[in-house]
């Protein structure tokens, strides 16, 4: 897979700027007007909104991070992003590429000696990254239990489709890309996010580990049930659902693939890579995590691109030109939604408009509402 022409999106990208000139009071009460009902329907306890416009950042926060203490959700409040942790595993792996440590048309098993002999022995880390590896299940089987016994089942997959051609959206598949590109770096993978890649993006209150002095701002989790709930870490967990985060460095994070700062070639290429479709499976095109639309996006597709069934069943796919996205970018909505019991997560943004949203909630509540939502509000400010 060949990047040759990332900077030439890189310079569209920066010729581009947005058209919404709301006022901060638009902005809020356009905010305000999607997310009181949706709080009051699904009883969130807590929610917070950022945005990002041109460079400028527009900030929200309603309701408790406890129940129990009534404490505010303010600018510290941290939430479990749930899978938009994927798309740093996708960004840490193509900083890897990038640096040569490694390249996508590699085979998984080229860097685990242990599963050289077996299906990984066709599966390239492309697949990986594009839920294209021939079938992995959505979860770790339950009854796997440490790395050894992860990677024996590893070593015996039986893919139900040719690499490449159905996507299967999977824990697992991300997880091993992510171990890959820690090793290929010499690292763990904590330390490889938290000691590198955080701090190369400039998010100095992200953790996979929330430190002592943090656990104040640890918001608590709530079931669809209302009970209270936070997350358990199990295998491959940090790879792929780990990160707790805020809204002002998940605007920092949205900022940086919208090129909105400059933050270095190796990492601005990086981003730009992970933004790039790969396959077209139904309503959406897969990218490396990130999941494209074309711009302006109806809700319905947004939906559907979102809905369970993609994340539960096997699509189809057809490969697209990457090289032909790079020469002649199109405008495009790139989203990921993350959940873990307690938590729901939605993140978008529009290249070509300079325009990024992030909303964060300490409850889990459904997917289409969140999608919804930041449709109405993204939709609303580019008018």
């Amino acid at each position: 897979m060949k990047f040759t022409s990332l900077l030439s999106i890189l310079g569209c990208v920066l010729a581009t700027s947005s058209h919404a000139n709301a006022s901060e009071a638009e902005i809020k009460k356009t905010v305000d007007q999607a997310i009181a009902p949706l709080m009051q329907q699904y009883g969130i306890p807590g929610l917070a909104v950022g945005i990002t416009i041109d460079g400028k950042r527009y900030f929200h926060e309603y309701g408790v991070a406890y129940k129990e203490t009534r404490q505010p959700i303010n600018d510290e409040s941290l939430f479990e992003i749930g899978s938009i942790s994927k798309t740093f595993t996708a960004t840490l792996a193509s900083h890897a590429q990038i640096e040569g440590k490694l390249s996508w048309s590699d085979s998984a098993s080229s860097h685990l000696p242990a599963l050289r002999g077996s299906a990984f022995d066709r599966i390239s880390l492309l697949n990986l990254a594009t839920h294209a590896s021939g079938g992995l299940p959505l979860q770790v089987p339950s009854d796997i239990g440490n790395t050894d016994q992860l990677m024996t089942y590893f070593k015996y997959f039986a893919p139900s489709f040719a690499p490449g051609t159905d996507r299967t959206y999977s824990n697992p598949g991300i997880g091993l890309l992510g171990m890959i590109a820690a090793r290929s770096m010499s690292l763990n993978f904590d330390d490889a996010l938290e000691k590198k890649l955080f701090p190369e993006l400039g998010m100095r209150h992200s953790y996979l580990r929330v430190p002592p002095g943090q656990v104040r701002n640890y918001a608590q989790g709530y079931t669809k049930n209302d009970e209270p709930i936070r997350m358990k870490a199990g295998l491959l967990a940090s790879e792929t659902y780990g990160i707790k985060s805020g809204t002002r460095d998940m605007i920092r994070f949205i900022e940086a693939n919208l090129q909105i700062n400059y933050l270095g070639p190796t990492l601005q290429r990086a981003l730009l890579e992970t933004q790039t479709g790969q396959l077209q499976a139904g309503p959406m095109t897969q990218a490396l995590v990130w999941e494209r639309y074309p711009y302006p996006v109806p809700l319905k597709q947004l939906l559907a691109g979102n809905s369970e069934a993609m994340a539960t069943e096997a699509t189809p796919t057809t490969s697209v030109n990457p090289e032909a996205q790079q020469t002649q970018p199109a405008p495009a909505w790139i989203n990921k939604t993350g959940s873990t019991n307690g938590f729901a997560a939605y993140v978008a943004f529009i290249p070509s408009k300079k325009i990024g949203i992030v909303i964060l909630a300490n409850k889990n509540y459904p997917v289409a509402a969140r999608v919804t939502a930041a449709h109405q509000i993204v939709t609303q400010l580019d008018k």
